[in-house]
C-alpha cells in the first residue's frame, strides 16, 4: 500500500495545480487551494489544540497513524498563539517530518502555559507592574521557543506558513511566509523570531527586535515587533491574500489578465480561540469614565487590547463569509469559534490548571455545538440548519483534505512517470 504522509509537490507542481484559485477557472478534483487558519489568543491555544487534534485524528482514520496535518494544507496561518501552532505543525524533525503531532499541541501548552504566565499572587502588585513594563517578561517564552524551533528558518516548513507581525517603527504589519522568504533573503528569519514577534502582545509581552542579513548581497533588515493579532488576529484573508500573490508571482505569463479570485476554489478551515463578544462586558457609559490605567486592566482584562482583537477577528470572518456565501461557495469556508467565554475563560494569561482544563473543555464543546456561520448584518453566529455539530462538519472537511491529497498525489507520479518537470520525495516506506 502506497504511503502519502512522507511524499510531497514541488513548488512548480503546487503552482499549477493551485492556479485556477486566482484566475477563476474550472478546478478539477485535486485542485482545490486547501487552507488553515489559527487565531491567536495567548493561552487560549488550546482550544484550537483540541480541534486539530480532533481533525488530525479523522486524517489518521482515514490515511494512516503517520499522516499530518502540514500533509494536506497548501498554506496554514497563524496568528501570536496560532503562529506558535503553526511553526509547531510545520517545522520539520530531524526525520523530516513534522516536529508536533496536533494531539501533542495541547501537552505543549499544559506544561509550559504556567512557565509562560506565571500567576501572582497579589493582584495590585501586578498591576502596579504593568503599569511600568509588560506583565511578563517573556524569558522563559523565548527560551523555550529557541530551544523547540532551533535553527529553522521560514523557507524550511514542510508547507507553506503565514504568520503576521507589526512592526512598532514602521507602523505596518510585517508578514512572514515561507513563499516570501524563498524569494526574498531578508524575510528569510529564523522561525523562533518570528513566533516569538507575533506573540508579542502590548501589556503583557515586550516586543521583539532582530536583523536578518543577506549574505549574497550582504544587505541586512532590521525588525521592531509586536504581536500579529494588532493587524490581523485571524489570519484567513491575510493567507488568501499570500496564496494569490504567490499564484500571480510565479505564473504570470499564463495568469493573465486576471480574473476576480473565485472562492469556490478554496477549501478554508478557520479556528477562533474563542472571545466574550455575547457577554456584554462593558457599556459605553462605563467606558465614558475610563482612563489610561482601566483601558488597559478592567476585571482581569485588558480591555483595549481584547476588544481590537476581537474585532479584527469577527471583522475577518464577516469578510470572509460575504465573499464565500455571495459567490455561493459556503460548503468551501469553515469557521470553528464561541463567542460565549467568560471569566477567566476569556483572558489571554490565565494559565492555572483549573482554567486550563476548562479551555481543553471549552474546545471539546465546540466540537459538539452545531456548525454557525455570521449573520453579516449583526456579526452574531447563527446555527445553520441541518448542518450537523462542528465534528461532523470537520469529518466531512477531513474527507474532502484525504480526497484532495490522494488525487493530487496521483496525478502528479502521472506526470512524472511520463517525464514532465516533478520532483517527489520518496515514500519511507
Amino acid at each position: 500500500m502506497v504511503n502519502y504522509s512522507s511524499r510531497q509537490p514541488c513548488n512548480s507542481c503546487s503552482t499549477r495545480a493551485m492556479a485556477g484559485a486566482v484566475v477563476g477557472e474550472p478546478v478539477a478534483p485535486g485542485q482545490r487551494v486547501t487552507v488553515l487558519a489559527i487565531d491567536g489568543g495567548g493561552i487560549r491555544g488550546l482550544i484550537p489544540g483540541t480541534i486539530l487534534a480532533f481533525l488530525e485524528a479523522r486524517l489518521q482514520e482515514l490515511d494512516g497513524p503517520e499522516v499530518r496535518l502540514a500533509d494536506y494544507f497548501d498554506c496554514i496561518a497563524g496568528t501570536s498563539t496560532g503562529g506558535l501552532v503553526t511553526a509547531m505543525i510545520t517545522t520539520p524533525g530531524e526525520d523530516k517530518r513534522p516536529l508536533f503531532a496536533a494531539k501533542d499541541i495541547n501537552r505543549f501548552y499544559l506544561e509550559n502555559g504556567p512557565r509562560i504566565f506565571p500567576q501572582t499572587r497579589s493582584w495590585l502588585a501586578a498591576a502596579l507592574s504593568a503599569l511600568r513594563q509588560p506583565r511578563y517578561n517573556g524569558k522563559y517564552l523565548r527560551s523555550t521557543i529557541r530551544s523547540i524551533l532551533g535553527e529553522t528558518r521560514l523557507c524550511d516548513t514542510l508547507t507553506n506558513v503565514v504568520i503576521p507581525t507589526f512592526d512598532v517603527r514602521l507602523l505596518q504589519p510585517i508578514i512572514f511566509s515561507t513563499y516570501d522568504a524563498k524569494c526574498v533573503p531578508l524575510k528569510n528569519a529564523l522561525l523562533s523570531d518570528v513566533c516569538i514577534s507575533t506573540s508579542a502582545a502590548p501589556t503583557y509581552l515586550p516586543a521583539h527586535y532582530f536583523q536578518t542579513k543577506d549574505a549574497a548581497s550582504g544587505k541586512e533588515r532590521e525588525y521592531n515587533l509586536i504581536d500579529g493579532g494588532v493587524a490581523a488576529n485571524n489570519p484567513t484573508m491575510v493567507a488568501m491574500t499570500q496564496i494569490t500573490k504567490m499564484m500571480l508571482a510565479r505564473e504570470k505569463q499564463e495568469l493573465f489578465p486576471v480574473q476576480p479570485s473565485n472562492c469556490g476554489r478554496f477549501l478554508v478551515l478557520s479556528i477562533g480561540t474563542g472571545s466574550a463578544s455575547e457577554q456584554g462586558l462593558f457599556t459605553a457609559r462605563q467606558c465614558s469614565r475610563w482612563g489610561v490605567i482601566r483601558w488597559l486592566r478592567n476585571k482581569g482584562m485588558a480591555p483595549i487590547i481584547d476588544i481590537f482583537m476581537a474585532a479584527s477577528s469577527d471583522l475577518v470572518d464577516i469578510h470572509t463569509s460575504v465573499m464565500f456565501q455571495s459567490l455561493h461557495s459556503d460548503a468551501g469556508y469553515l469557521r470553528i469559534q464561541d463567542n460565549s467565554l467568560c471569566g477567566a475563560a476569556a483572558t489571554v494569561d490565565a494559565a492555572t490548571p483549573e482554567n486550563m482544563r476548562e479551555l481543553v473543555a471549552i474546545g471539546e464543546r465546540m466540537l459538539a455545538q452545531r456548525v454557525s456561520k455570521v449573520n453579516v448584518e449583526t456579526g452574531c453566529n447563527e446555527p445553520v440548519p441541518g448542518a450537523g455539530s462542528n465534528a461532523d462538519a470537520l469529518a466531512g472537511f477531513a474527507r474532502q483534505l484525504s480526497e484532495e491529497r490522494r488525487i493530487r498525489l496521483a496525478r502528479r507520479d502521472a506526470a512524472c512517470t511520463r517525464g514532465s518537470r516533478c520532483t517527489i520525495l520518496p515514500s519511507k516506506i
